[in-house]
């Protein structure tokens, strides 16, 4: 017997009798207005229950058991179309009108099609060259925002002593903002080269990829004592699966379809700070 944690922007009564009903749930636990925990769930009947979820529109997570939130280490996550609702460098490349030409790469990377996560970065970011520096802060001032829960999620994870980490194929002139501005432990990201006040188009030092991050959050792990069940990991396109591949719950936001088939659970509706119902808070 399981857990089931059902999340949605609205909940129709009906719609969570039928699903206790498919799942033989025990009984029902209202977390909030827009999350309940079905409890001793029959999980023999789960691909009719998670037809059911998908049809009604509710993120839905088998949890067994759950587990409190202090006793999870890290929390890792990306940052572009994740913690924050835009692809900064499709943003930067709107300066010299290559939006398009760079959102394109982007979107061939993030589904799995250009495999080289390294190559497709230098080739998106060579297409900058030239950009002034200045429009970097006009895209972290006018355009990027925190996706819905982002800050909570943070808050709440630090609250209970998990480590936070942001790591990002992004450019660390994002980062370094975020982390100030959330309180994030650790973030690592690409460093844009400048000169003369513009960009060169070219990224110093070694590209942060797929296989970054992943090594990242081992580390982590490594110094923490963590294991994958004391890991939550999020992210959105197909740079973030080795990272996510090192944590329990591997969590898809929003994602590409790709990674939406590897990750253990899914949040397609609700906000990041979702998350938190999948754990008992201490406070």
């Amino acid at each position: 017997m399981s857990n089931l944690i059902l999340q949605a922007l609205r909940f129709e009564p009906s719609t969570i009798e039928t699903i206790a009903a498919l799942a033989n749930a025990e009984g029902v636990q209202e977390l909030g207005p827009t999350a309940v925990r079905l409890l001793g769930v029959d999980t023999s009947q789960s691909a009719e229950i998670i037809a059911a979820c998908q049809q009604a529109q509710l993120d839905y997570a088998f949890i067994d058991p759950v587990h409190l939130l202090r006793d999870i280490k890290i929390l890792a996550m990306d940052m572009d179309s994740t913690l924050i609702n835009i692809e900064c460098i499709d943003e930067i490349a709107a300066a010299v009108g290559r939006k398009a030409e760079v959102a394109a790469i982007t979107e061939a990377a993030m589904r799995g099609e250009i495999k080289d996560f390294a190559e497709s970065l230098t080739r998106r970011v060579a297409l900058l060259e030239g950009v002034p520096e200045s429009a970097l802060l006009q895209v972290y001032e006018q355009r990027l925002q925190l996706n819905a829960g982002a800050e909570r999620l943070v808050k709440v994870a630090k609250q209970h002593g998990v480590r936070t980490l942001l790591v990002s194929g992004g450019f660390t002139f994002f980062t370094q903002r975020l982390q100030e501005r959330l309180g994030i432990d650790e973030a690592y990201a690409n460093t844009l080269e400048i000169k003369d006040g513009k960009l060169t188009g070219r990224v110093q030092g070694d590209i942060v990829g797929a296989q970054t991050k992943a090594d990242h959050v081992l580390r982590l792990a490594k110094t923490l004592n963590a294991t994958k069940e004391q890991i939550i990991a999020v992210g959105d396109g197909a740079n973030d699966l080795p990272m996510m591949a090192q944590a329990y719950y591997s969590v898809a936001y929003r994602a590409k379809p790709v990674v939406q088939q590897q990750a253990r659970f899914a949040l397609n509706v609700a906000p990041l700070d979702a998350i938190l119902n999948w754990f008992r808070l201490s406070f």
